[in-house]
């Protein structure tokens, strides 16, 4: 047997581990009050274990973060949505897709005990993306930009909070449909 295949795996399962445990810990208290001695009681793994992946907490759930920026990037720059209703479809749904394949992840970041600077964070990557002719088309000014986009993201931001919150009752097609309908 391959020794690489069977540590690769070993590395996944742990840190698989390790992230689960924070995400169930945050379900309740901030991750300012987590320690490192809960992480790896809950995730059955030793400090030295969780030190070998991660510096602290804050590293873990940065990474977490990073990895979840990374799919909205993607997904902002797979479509024309700014200019296509077909395609602002399409990115709807792999978006909707994405927050229910990761529910309690997604749930925990955007809640009031995750990270204010990761929905920061998630709000500049759409504000990049929006340019001059997606407010000229809405008969959005100069002034009035601003508003705006705070109203739509974090409208949106609400939306997506709303439906975790209600265990998805609504199917990723219908959000997606909905959401395109509040925005155009």
């Amino acid at each position: 047997m391959d020794t690489g295949s069977k540590e690769n795996r070993k590395v996944r399962y742990t840190r698989m581990a390790l992230r689960e445990s924070l995400i169930g810990l945050m379900k309740v208290k901030k991750i300012t009050t987590i320690t490192i001695k809960e992480i790896c009681e809950a995730a059955d793994i030793n400090r030295s274990t969780f030190y070998t992946h991660y510096t602290d907490q804050y590293d873990l759930l940065r990474q977490i973060e990073e990895e979840a920026l990374l799919s909205f990037k993607s997904m902002l720059k797979k479509y024309d949505y700014q200019n296509s209703r077909h395609e602002a479809m399409n990115m709807g749904e792999e978006l909707f897709t994405y927050i229910a394949e990761n529910s309690n992840e997604v749930q925990i970041l955007l809640s009031e005990n995750g990270d204010i600077y990761f929905q920061r964070k998630l709000l500049g990557l759409v504000r990049q993306d929006h340019s001059g002719e997606f407010y000229a088309q809405r008969g959005i000014t100069e002034e009035m930009k601003a508003y705006f986009f705070e109203f739509i993201v974090n409208g949106s931001i609400g939306l997506v909070q709303y439906w975790l919150k209600n265990n998805l009752s609504i199917p990723v097609r219908q959000m997606a449909e909905m959401l395109i309908k509040l925005l155009h």
